[in-house]
């Protein structure tokens, strides 16, 4: 059973970046467009969530505040795959539950290497 991963972010691109590697790495991926859109479709077994910071309707830092809220999914890794790199940002990202952090641009191989550390 392969585990379900699900990607959030305003940018079509970066999704079908996202989800084209995760997919190709066996893992099956849901896609949100923005952290509204990512609460109504976060249900059954998603095992992990990647998110951008900067988004419309809903960022990535009250989406992270709002799955830990949730108690099924509390405990899921969620890792912030943003172009945002200060510290102030990630210690705010940390501070809400976030698990890791990817600088955008990334390379697939270090998406990958991210996933497979937090899911095993």
């Amino acid at each position: 059973m392969s585990k379900l991963i699900m990607s959030v972010d305003d940018s079509a691109s970066i999704r079908q970046m996202v989800g084209f590697t995760l997919r190709n790495a066996g893992y099956e991926v849901i896609e949100a467009s923005d952290g509204k859109d990512a609460l109504g479709k976060l249900s059954g077994p998603v095992k992990m969530v990647i998110t951008d910071l900067n988004m419309p309707n809903m960022d990535g830092i009250e989406l992270i505040r709002r799955i830990r809220a949730t108690p099924a999914y509390k405990f899921i890794p969620v890792v912030m795959l943003t172009t945002e790199s200060q510290a102030a940002r990630k210690q705010e990202g940390k501070a809400v539950g976030a698990t890791g952090w990817i600088v955008k641009l990334f390379k697939p191989e270090q998406l990958l290497a991210v996933v497979q550390k937090l899911l095993g």
